[in-house]
């Protein structure tokens, strides 16, 4: 009976979530939704702003990187209704500023102390570097279990 029980499936307390707007990153998001609704888990849903994304001017103004980061925590909060709309109990949101797989891997997971780490494994196109093009370096390094949703 207790060999039985060691072959469970581990569930999970937290579930940590790398969003930004790539298919694979919503792929990403619906599977750590049902995971922590099924697990009984709490959803962290945590998107990076990027600095390097912004010029030199962008960088250096207060009011423009307070409103990337108005807009980037507004969009989270439609990630949250929907995640709570399905069913899940308990998510909150999280943003960090810095490179998305070195910020996440040693700033955010000490921070938040998820047991799961669910990101997408490309990046949407363009000039960004999102997650997925992270995901390799954050299952490298990460202290944690990584998911990378395909």
């Amino acid at each position: 009976m207790e060999q039985e029980a060691s072959m469970d499936p581990k569930k999970f307390k937290r579930i940590l979530v790398g969003v930004d707007d790539s298919p694979d990153a919503q792929l990403a998001f619906r599977y750590a939704m049902n995971r922590a609704k099924s697990d009984g888990a709490e959803l962290v849903i945590c998107s990076v702003l990027e600095s390097e994304q912004m010029n030199i001017y962008e960088a250096l103004s207060k009011d423009f990187v307070h409103g990337q980061r108005d807009d980037l925590y507004n969009h989270l909060q439609q990630y949250k209704k929907l995640a709570e709309r399905v069913g899940v109990a308990n998510v909150r949101v999280a943003i960090a500023e810095g490179d998305p797989g070195e910020t996440i891997v040693k700033s955010v997971i000490p921070a938040i102390k998820p047991d799961l780490l669910v990101v997408g494994s490309l990046s949407k196109t363009g000039v960004r570097k999102y997650f997925g093009s992270q995901a390799a370096y954050m299952a490298k390094y990460s202290p944690i279990s990584v998911m990378i949703v395909r």
